[in-house]
């Protein structure tokens, strides 16, 4: 095999040709004519690239950067107004701890992100891989930047026969000795990038790989061997009810989730009380306030630790005072709320259509 001392050197000749457009992302060559990435943008791109695809994110980031260009603006948001920007991208917590970080960084830091890694950490929300990113991309420090695809692409080089749950500090301390001192964050974006477009999970495109002459794996003929696999327990399925009740006009009624929690602060129509751990009741029996409930059909979500199986209930409720903490969504509004796409779900199992922006008239 080549020696790795030349990798970073090869990695970023590929990724200067090969590199993906990102609209967080500020392109090698205008990085090399002195431009640098602006840490807000780099944050929120990354916060929201967490569990989560590149192709989900683009809108969610378009939208936010439209709505709050600086972290300033984020700051002085509502938190409301974050939740239903946030809605359907998932993890919520990130998006409570967003509005938490904005506001540390305008109030603390003077809208100023701190540029080391130890100092990044000390804002809510953000970990350690997130303050490695950040500080490299854009603020150039040579930090260790490793996510799931670089875990990938260096237990494929290294050959690392241990799962990537026992071999995470392995596999840093093999990143930061090669983490270039002069283009720190293109080498972290490159190595993201190989991972994501080359060194794949399934059939990687090990000829096209400007790294091929390091892989140990590729050398030992089986490179999707690597990562050694862990044997995941089954995951577990939740019971539950939903209970969608709809007005004449079309309004959906609705009611916030506790702050904390799962699905912390979204937006829901009344339920039971399923968890994680536990199922809630599944009849219209169990419906928080009367109604002529009639079944409408069951949805299925799945959480990251969890499937969730909802039987929704339908009731019209022409002339009904809502419950205290409730309230009416118009038909025109709904698209809007902070629902979770486990809520929006269920709420399309009654009106199809009905939190789709732009869905146009519904009819009963």
């Amino acid at each position: 095999m080549a020696t790795c001392r030349s990798l970073p050197s090869r990695l970023l000749a590929w990724y200067d040709r090969h590199h993906r457009y990102l609209p967080w992302r500020v392109p090698p060559d205008r990085i090399a004519a002195g431009v640098r990435p602006d840490p807000y943008r780099v944050w929120l791109s990354e916060v929201m690239l967490q569990q989560t695809t590149v192709e989900a994110v683009k809108p969610y980031f378009r939208t936010f950067v439209e709505t709050w260009p600086t972290v300033g603006t984020l700051a002085a948001s509502e938190q409301e107004d974050v939740m239903k920007a946030w809605a359907g991208l998932g993890y919520y917590s990130r998006a409570r701890n967003l509005k938490k970080c904005a506001e540390a960084v305008a109030t603390t830091h003077a809208g100023l992100f701190p540029s080391s890694e130890e100092g990044l950490r000390t804002l809510p929300g953000i970990g350690p891989y997130t303050a490695a990113a950040i500080a490299a991309i854009a603020f150039g420090r040579p930090a260790a930047v490793v996510d799931g695809n670089v875990e990938r692409v260096m237990s494929r080089v290294f050959a690392i026969d241990r799962p990537v749950s026992e071999s995470k500090p392995q596999i840093r301390a093999l990143v930061e000795t090669l983490v270039p001192v002069d283009r720190p964050g293109d080498f972290a974006q490159a190595m993201m990038d190989l991972g994501a477009t080359i060194c794949s999970p399934k059939r990687p495109a090990c000829m096209m790989c400007p790294i091929r002459d390091d892989c140990a794996a590729l050398a030992g003929g089986d490179p999707e061997r690597f990562p050694v696999k862990t044997v995941k327990a089954e995951r577990p399925t939740r019971r539950g009810a939903a209970f969608v009740a709809v007005r004449a006009d079309g309004a959906v009624l609705l009611r916030k989730r506790a702050e904390s929690g799962l699905l912390g602060g979204m937006t829901e129509v009344p339920g039971t009380g399923w968890t994680a751990r536990a199922d809630g009741e599944t009849t219209a029996k169990a419906a928080p306030f009367a109604g002529n409930w009639t079944f409408a059909g069951q949805i299925v979500h799945v959480f990251t630790h969890f499937s969730l199986e909802l039987d929704v209930f339908r009731s019209d409720m022409d002339g009904h005072t809502p419950p205290p903490g409730t309230w009416w969504s118009a038909p025109s509004d709904l698209p809007g709320e902070a629902l979770p796409t486990v809520m929006k779900k269920a709420i399309e199992a009654v009106l199809p259509g009905a939190t789709r922006k732009n869905s146009g008239p519904r009819h009963r």
